[in-house]
């Protein structure tokens, strides 16, 4: 139970100081309570809370959309990336006229119905790699939610295109983290990014980039931009704002003019809330600052944190994987008999479950968190623009004397 953050700090209720890789799963990409942000939103918020009506720093925000984002010739402000991701489908299907849509195994689309399929799934549930099952979630999905939805392994051009011939003029969408973030942060290797956009070209498919995670963090752009492949519409939530409630629609005007003209609907009181287009307005400010200077910093400060952490296992002869861009980053330790991190190979979902020890990863969690440095349980890392040198050595330190305690307490079994 925590009581309160600043910068790259946390502190539990009992008075536990930690260093914050979490970063409330990734929107705080500013660290905790950044006195800009929280300053704009006070200043916002003595004018108003929400107001059922365009207002100018709405406008303001959705211009510096537009002008940053590949894709985004119209913009919608929402609140969730959940919700965000059901419009963009809404309106995929509404500017199709088709229904189903196509989702990769361990890509993770929100909590509805609709997309909660083989986020998680054990290799048993998944089926046949050439066919996967869409493997519901949750409890509590009707037996019909999943049905428009085509399950596919990431990185596999070769399914993707079986699919598109197979169900011809019937896909709406792809749905897609571009980097995988949700399941080993597994970054798309050259070039197929590139093949996903002209297979949905061809195809008469709109492309969606679930930007949730990647957006604002690999660059001002997105991953769209970090990567140079653009879609047709892209969902963007979390580092938007640095911590408060605002997603983001954005695509390009043929696709969007659907919730212009009013053939489909997005609805939501709170959408564009004053405090959260506030503090928008400041989060972009600030990644946008001296040239740049907070992207230069995330990718420094990311890849000596990522490439230490295998420096570290390597000396000490642990198997531990680290993979990412360095803003986000995944760690994890394979399983026997895998002896060298380097040669093996990690595309999809299923090779993250097959190789990555789980249990061996929540005790290193555990051993971090008794030396002051809180992690996700999943393997992955956020690193923030208040995340110093010190912090990065200091977590350094910290690695090494869980990994050495590891590698003791495995020596004694």
């Amino acid at each position: 139970m925590f009581s309160h953050g600043r910068g790259s700090r946390i502190w539990d209720v009992d008075g536990n100081e930690f260093i914050d890789y979490t970063l409330s799963q990734g929107p705080l990409i500013h660290g905790h309570s950044h006195p800009e942000i929280l300053a704009a939103v006070a200043e916002a918020l003595g004018r108003g809370q929400i107001w059922n009506g365009v207002f100018p720093q709405e406008i303001e925000l959705a211009e510096k959309l537009v002008e940053i984002i590949p894709c985004a010739d119209l913009v919608r402000i929402g609140c969730t990336g959940t919700e965000a991701v059901q419009a963009a489908i809404r309106v995929a299907r509404a500017a199709t006229g088709r229904s189903k849509i196509i989702k990769f195994e361990g890509h993770y689309h929100g909590w509805l119905d609709n997309v909660a399929a083989s986020i998680n799934p054990t290799l048993e549930q998944a089926g046949p790699k050439e066919s996967p099952n869409a493997v519901p979630w949750s409890g509590g999905m009707g037996p019909a939610a999943l049905e428009d939805v085509i399950v596919l392994p990431w990185i596999d051009s070769g399914a993707i295109l079986r699919a598109l011939t197979k169900y011809k003029n019937k896909v709406a969408a792809i749905i897609a983290e571009p980097c995988m973030c949700n399941a080993g942060c597994i970054e798309p290797p050259p070039g197929f990014l590139n093949g996903l956009r002209r297979d949905c070209d061809v195809h008469g498919t709109v492309l969606i980039f679930d930007e949730v995670i990647t957006g604002f963090r690999l660059s001002l752009g997105g991953a769209q931009q970090h990567y140079g492949v653009t879609p047709d519409l892209a969902v963007f939530g979390k580092a938007v704002a640095g911590g408060f409630p605002v997603s983001v629609l954005a695509g390009r005007t043929q696709f969007m003019q659907v919730l212009a003209d009013g053939r489909a609907i997005h609805a939501g009181t709170l959408n564009a809330h004053v405090g959260g287009v506030a503090a928008g307005l400041a989060s972009l400010r600030l990644l946008e600052a001296d040239n740049g200077a907070a992207y230069r910093r995330l990718y420094e400060l990311g890849g000596r944190l990522r490439d230490g952490i295998a420096a570290i296992a390597g000396e000490l002869g642990l198997v531990l994987k680290v993979t990412g861009p360095g803003p986000v980053f995944h760690a994890g330790f394979l399983r026997p008999p895998a002896l060298d991190p380097i040669r093996v190979t990690v595309q999809n979902y299923r090779k993250v479950v097959a190789v990555y020890d789980t249990e061996q990863y929540a005790a290193f969690v555990r051993g971090m968190a008794t030396r002051g440095v809180r992690l996700i349980g999943r393997g992955i890392w956020y690193v923030s623009t208040a995340h110093t040198d010190a912090d990065i050595q200091q977590t350094l330190d910290r690695v090494r004397e869980t990994l050495e305690e590891l590698k003791l307490t495995a020596g004694q079994r």
